[in-house]
């Protein structure tokens, strides 16, 4: 289902946080104020002014950047609170505290699209703690250095991070399984059978019929949520198999666990099919070679093979 993945500038809080994993430094004190200063470990300071909502002012301390990972609440924020297992939606803007030009590396002010992190252990402690910290509405500074990193890994040290949340809101939690009308299309050839509940579909896909030429979308349960936008993370719950061999290569299901990516970093078959599909709806989906691998041989899944999903839409960020 996915294609090969590529590191974005654009968001280099997703690049630095997944190269981080556990974090035994200090964090700071939290104050309510517009404009304040961390104080890590070493003493240095950083000021952040400007008010919540709109791109802030980063003002940074002569000499070498901190060492040591911290956190402090600028602002605490009135709406509702974050806790583990959230996943809290932010504007946020990123600088390298490299002790010499400390440049911006990006900021979602500047692209207009929050970014949605989910509060979990594969962010560094610092980040954990301090979101649970903020409300909605709330502006959180966080310092990560290189004591954030897991100590097993033998990377090469990075400029020390510096970003500025400023909290949005929290997205509501994933569905467990496609809920809403049974429509009884489907695609000719494949049986999709509900058993209803949380119980997984069962796709059959052994059949004499010829695959498809192009992409096949059918809605087999309409969801009522929003829409899925080209350029949002997803939820999902899947089984795929091979057109006429009823070979079953893939499934979410099996492994007892919902799948998340981004729409936009998976097979073109899937950004195609999902895209302004309502969150809610289970789809069959039948993938040609070109939309799929192609001529590509993938682990169990022979080259110009047609693709066949079910898929449960359950959530999109």
């Amino acid at each position: 289902m996915r294609r090969a993945l590529a590191v974005s500038a654009a968001v280099p809080l997703l690049f630095f946080a997944a190269a981080c994993g556990s974090d035994d430094g200090a964090n700071s004190g939290a104050t309510s104020s517009a404009t304040s200063s961390a104080a890590p470990a070493d003493g240095a300071k950083v000021s952040v002014a400007g008010t919540v909502g709109a791109k802030p002012t980063v003002t940074f301390p002569s000499g070498s950047p901190a060492t040591t990972s911290s956190y402090k609440v600028i602002q605490a924020g009135d709406g509702d609170g974050i806790k583990a297992g959230d996943r809290v939606i932010v504007n946020l803007t990123v600088y390298n505290w490299d002790g010499q030009g400390n440049a911006v590396q990006g900021s979602s002010y500047d692209t207009k699209a929050p970014e949605t992190i989910p509060v979990n252990e594969q962010l560094p402690k610092v980040l954990q703690e301090g979101f649970t910290k903020v409300k909605k509405g709330g502006r959180l500074l966080a310092v990560l250095a290189n004591d954030a990193a897991p100590q097993q890994q033998a990377a090469p040290a990075q400029p020390t991070k510096v970003f500025v949340f400023d909290v949005v809101g929290t997205q509501p939690p994933a569905l467990k399984v496609a809920s809403g009308k049974e429509t009884g299309d489907t695609i000719k050839g494949v049986k999709v059978d509900n058993p209803g509940g949380e119980k997984a579909p069962e796709l059959t896909t052994k059949t004499d019929a010829k695959p498809p030429a192009k992409l096949e979308v059918k809605t087999v349960i309409k969801g009522t949520g929003e829409k899925v936008k080209p350029t949002q993370t997803l939820t999902v719950h899947y089984t795929g198999k091979i057109w006429g061999t009823d070979k079953k290569f893939d499934s979410s299901w099996d492994r007892g666990q919902p799948a998340e990516f981004p729409l936009g970093q998976v097979i073109q078959g899937w950004q195609q099919g999902l895209a302004g599909v309502p969150v809610g709806s289970r789809l069959v989906m039948s993938i040609p070679p070109d939309l799929g691998y192609g001529d590509q041989e993938q682990q169990g899944i022979p080259a110009k093979s047609t693709l066949v999903f079910v898929v449960d839409v359950l959530g999109a960020y």
